[in-house]
């Protein structure tokens, strides 16, 4: 399978989408691709000046999977203008992430990662999850010289006991997982697919998503942005109490203050406002320009 190179690909930088908290299957390789798996599939990309490399992938897997899930239509530069108007600040955080695109990843994939990273830190996530497809999730194939597995069904995990889970090293999320699971099974996936639509408001799916056990604000949120492309949605966890404290003089604990004020000034886009926020602080804290 030859590689496939995209010419012209703007506001789009690996670093910057793989490593700003929204996907957890996506692995730097030595040569600064990444691979991540996928949609029941593994593929590796690469940037190469304005053109990005995608190995692993036929063009019709591309056109028909990877340009939407990789969000590749849409105008990034026209929201980015949009939220650094008269915001200095925002001008400040979308420089340090300017190549962030939010992913259209598998909206049960996203439910179960975020229940996973609460209270949890990124790299302990990824190998919770790794265990997790690995044990219970199928076989794809090697690539690299890996195993690659898909992430596990709904059904797969709703059979499944906390001892089951043991190796898994979830801790107390495991029981939210097999309780979200049999939730989810038992009200099928379209009822929750359905939530993407454009008549459903973000404070309607919000409400559903929270029936889920062990899912607060902060989860549901996160699902909302990541699984149900609801771009108004603003996650507020450790980071962002930080960020919005140092760039917008928010109290560190004024949650409501902080929601009020990305709806009044980021609107439709908070949540891609919020992802070049969490960027920045997370990338200043670790030492980064």
């Amino acid at each position: 399978m030859s590689k496939l190179m995209i010419d012209k690909v703007k506001d789009f930088h690996l670093d910057h989408i793989f490593d700003c908290g929204q996907c957890f299957r996506w692995n730097k390789e030595s040569d600064g691709s990444y691979t991540g798996v996928a949609m029941g599939k593994t593929i590796n990309v690469n940037m190469k000046g304005s053109s990005l490399i995608v190995d692993n992938a036929t063009a019709d897997e591309f056109d028909k999977i990877w340009r939407h899930y990789l969000d590749l239509d849409e105008n990034y530069e026209t929201i980015k203008n949009r939220l650094s108007e008269n915001d200095k600040a925002m001008k400040t955080a979308i420089k340090s992430g300017y190549g962030i695109r939010i992913l259209n990843q598998d909206l049960w994939e996203v439910i179960v990662s975020f229940i996973i990273s609460s209270n949890n830190n990124i790299p302990r996530i990824k190998r919770c999850i790794e265990n997790l497809c690995e044990r219970f999730g199928e076989f794809i194939g090697e690539y690299r010289g890996k195993k690659r597995y898909s992430f596990p069904t709904a059904e797969t995990l709703a059979n499944l006991t906390l001892d089951d889970l043991g190796p898994c090293k979830l801790g107390y999320r495991a029981r939210y997982i097999i309780e979200t699971a049999k939730k989810y099974v038992k009200d099928g996936s379209r009822k929750y697919e359905s939530l993407k639509d454009d008549g459903i408001t973000s404070k309607q799916a919000f409400d559903e998503i929270s029936k889920f056990t062990g899912v607060g604000p902060k989860v549901a949120n996160c699902i909302l942005l990541f699984g149900l492309k609801k771009k108004d949605s603003f996650p507020i966890d450790v980071w962002m109490k930080k960020v919005m404290n140092h760039l917008y003089d928010i109290d560190v604990e004024n949650v409501k203050a902080m929601e009020s004020y990305a709806v009044k000034n980021f609107g439709d886009n908070a949540g891609i406002a919020q992802q070049y926020l969490f960027y920045y602080m997370r990338n200043k804290s670790l030492g980064g320009d």
